[in-house]
């Protein structure tokens, strides 16, 4: 008896079936820099060399982590891809850079074409709200390796800046002002924590409703990470920024330090910060600590910017403008610290 590729659980009809669905949905975020299409063996991107005189590439690459487990439990699968772009892309703003291209891989146990096709909507969807193309990728069906009904993804965003701008925080000062933008739910980390607060200690259902959340508490964790790109253009066109701070695993207390600079501190006073709800539930449905909290989530905070104090009005002009909310959380002082946190909730 002969055997072949399908028998041993790799469908290429499968294969070609996705990249026809996929590559409608492709092209929604193409333009004129990109020279290739979707199913070659590689993609071209023209760098738009003519707006730079010193050009550097920055790139990132990451992932959404175990998120993806409530993915497969709620079977939905349209904004998953968003959590991977702007898992990469937030990263490279973070040096000033402007998105130019996305790549992204994909692995499963068995290819559902309609399931990766509404995977790549929510990449293309991330890919069209930071202004960048998705040039190319890989779906790869491993039988045996990954369980049929579940993926992993993993994603690679390109971007560039002058050099003379590339912002990694050596410009941070005494006396800058540390401005927040919000977050949009807990974005793509914490969700070891998450899954064993709600399923291992309070055996809750993702379709259940809390009095407190507007969507299931399914839905809410699955909202996509937001994607900064039109909040920090808005604040680059007001002000020189002397560094961002993409709040992801780690919380507040990892992430700031990682760029304020010897003898410095970030004086956070959280005051007047409205912390989302969901963060409030899941302190309280697993006792977990304030400062656990605070050193594992956002806490609504997903982007930092730090930048001289007298260009703040302008910079709340801008993002008024641009119709993206913000909050004035602190300043930078003197300090061995790099990180003092005020008024924290009990």
């Amino acid at each position: 008896m002969s055997i072949d590729y399908k028998s041993a659980g790799v469908d290429r009809e499968a294969g070609y079936e996705e990249v026809k669905k996929i590559k409608k949905i492709v092209q929604r975020t193409m333009n004129s820099n990109v020279l290739s299409s979707i199913g070659g063996f590689s993609g071209l991107f023209r760098l738009p060399i003519e707006d730079y005189k010193e050009p550097v590439m920055v790139s990132g690459t990451d992932g959404v982590g175990t998120k993806l487990k409530l993915a497969f439990m709620m079977d939905k699968h349209d904004t998953i891809g968003q959590d991977c772009v702007a898992m990469c892309v937030n990263d490279i703003l973070c040096q000033g850079a402007r998105p130019l291209f996305f790549l992204d891989y994909i692995a499963t146990g068995l290819l559902d074409a309609d399931k990766m096709a509404s995977v790549v909507e929510g990449v293309a969807e991330g890919c069209v709200l930071s202004e960048m193309a998705l040039i190319g990728g890989e779906t790869a069906e491993m039988p045996g390796f990954y369980n049929e009904d579940e993926y992993d993804m993993a994603g690679f965003a390109v971007g560039v800046v002058e050099k003379p701008k590339i912002i990694d925080g050596t410009k941070i000062k005494e006396g800058d002002v540390v401005l927040s933008l919000p977050s949009s739910g807990v974005h793509s980390n914490g969700f070891s924590l998450i899954r064993k607060i709600i399923f291992e200690k309070m055996g809750f259902d993702l379709n259940q409703k809390f009095d407190n959340l507007e969507k299931s508490l399914g839905e809410e964790l699955l909202t996509p990470t937001k994607i900064y790109h039109h909040a920090v253009k808005a604040i680059n066109a007001a002000t020189d920024v002397h560094g961002y701070i993409h709040i992801t695993g780690g919380g507040l207390y990892e992430n700031i330090p990682r760029i304020v600079p010897e003898g410095l501190c970030a004086n956070i006073d959280l005051k007047n910060h409205t912390v989302p709800e969901i963060f409030n539930l899941l302190k309280e449905w697993g006792g977990v600590t304030t400062l656990e909290m605070y050193s594992t989530f956002n806490m609504g905070m997903g982007l930092i910017a730090v930048f001289d104090k007298n260009d703040l009005e302008k910079v709340k002009a801008e993002l008024e403008k641009a119709g993206e909310a913000y909050a004035i959380i602190g300043e930078i002082v003197k300090g061995e610290e790099k990180i003092n946190i005020l008024n924290l909730p009990e």
